[in-house]
């Protein structure tokens, strides 16, 4: 049973940001800080990348860690409200996450994907790889 009203539960929803949320812009700032530039929201590739050098062909992706199932097996009993849809959503996100990896790298993309924990606690760490992804045009 769902503790909000159905015009509440459209707002929480609704508030959910595809792009330009907290963890792409932490990691964004860290890289143009450094002098990195960079395409956001990248429609032309599969997958929608949050940040893209185009010329390198790498590409970044900054993942939530509830819609992309981080722990998916050890968090899924959580899940309280209507519980099979978003076992199901999470599930497919995980699919098409590998599967969009993959098509990007056969297509010679060096792909990258950050946890949120790591953007937020790690963000020098994950500024590093991609540089190194940058400096020497190899995926780590």
């Amino acid at each position: 049973m769902d503790n909000h009203t159905p015009e509440q539960r459209k707002k929480n929803m609704q508030a959910i940001r595809s792009k330009d949320s907290k963890i792409e812009v932490v990691l964004r700032k860290a890289l143009w800080a450094k002098g990195y530039r960079y395409r956001k929201n990248y429609k032309k590739l599969i997958g929608k990348p949050d940040i893209v050098f185009i010329s390198k062909r790498v590409a970044v992706f900054c993942d939530s860690e509830f819609w992309h199932g981080k722990d998916y097996h050890a968090c899924v009993d959580r899940i309280g409200t209507n519980s099979s849809y978003w076992k199901q959503k999470i599930k497919r996100n995980i699919e098409r996450d590998i599967e969009v990896t993959q098509t990007l790298e056969e297509q010679g993309w060096i792909v990258h994907r950050f946890w949120e924990t790591e953007i937020l606690k790690e963000t020098d760490r994950c500024v590093e790889l991609i540089e190194r992804s940058l400096q020497t045009g190899r995926g780590i």
